[in-house]
């Protein structure tokens, strides 16, 4: 296999695999050692493709130069409609704004049928809210956690009693009553979830733990998925 035909594999397997996907995974699928992925990987970055990660955390392609622009089917449409519209129902004051101008800006990329699609979709969602508020700062703990930026958590636990939680923040989840982060906790080495409307205040701190993220949030969806 020539280097090019080499490359163009690479990039439909960062495609395929579920990301953050490791080096050694991508050398097993490539039938090629785990240098020459970190090589290859470098010639993409070089040729324009945008990937995420470095050796040991895992690797995820977040821009493709290959790709042509977009063009969805029906079900593709009503698809992005029902996540956009639940999201404006989450109660969410900066997401519900994001989701309203993201709806507005789909509709005018369609063509007219599928603008119908869009507006009078087959299906809907109905969201039961009750969500405590929160005093946490959500766009910063946002930019944080995109940063890679530990921060230090005034937070309030279920029987009451105000703790120092000095984090790195991986995610923000939304359940249907709570709003939650997920965080790799400093002082006991493991995950810890922290409710939002429980975090009294945050202090973003001048430490960085990238790029740990990306294999942090690996090793926590998979723990999660052997519990299920």
């Amino acid at each position: 296999m020539s280097r090019s035909d080499r490359l163009i594999r690479l990039m439909q397997v960062l495609r395929r695999l579920p990301s953050p996907v490791t080096a050694s995974r991508l050398a097993l699928e490539m039938e090629i050692s785990e240098r020459s992925i970190y090589r290859d990987i470098q010639s993409l970055r070089s040729s324009g493709a945008i990937i995420d990660g470095e050796a040991g955390y895992g690797y995820t392609l977040t821009e493709d130069p290959s790709l042509p622009p977009m063009h969805f089917e029906a079900d593709e449409v009503e698809a992005l409609a029902l996540g956009l519209h639940t999201v404006v129902k989450l109660g969410n004051s900066e997401f519900t704004y994001a989701a309203q101008n993201a709806l507005v800006k789909l509709e005018a990329s369609l063509p007219q049928s599928m603008r119908q699609r869009l507006r009078h979709a087959t299906v809907g969602s109905h969201i039961l809210r009750n969500t405590p508020t929160s005093e946490a700062d959500f766009p910063g703990l946002r930019d944080a956690i995109w940063n890679e930026q530990a921060v230090c958590l005034d937070y309030l636990d279920l029987k009451d009693r105000l703790s120092k939680r000095k984090v790195w923040p991986l995610t923000i989840y939304f359940f249907s009553e709570v709003q939650a982060l997920i965080s790799w906790c400093c002082l006991r080495e493991d995950f810890r979830m922290f409710r939002l409307d429980r975090i009294k205040s945050v202090e973003f701190l001048d430490e960085f733990f990238r790029p740990k993220r990306v294999g942090l949030l690996r090793d926590y969806f998979e723990r999660e998925k052997e519990c299920e």
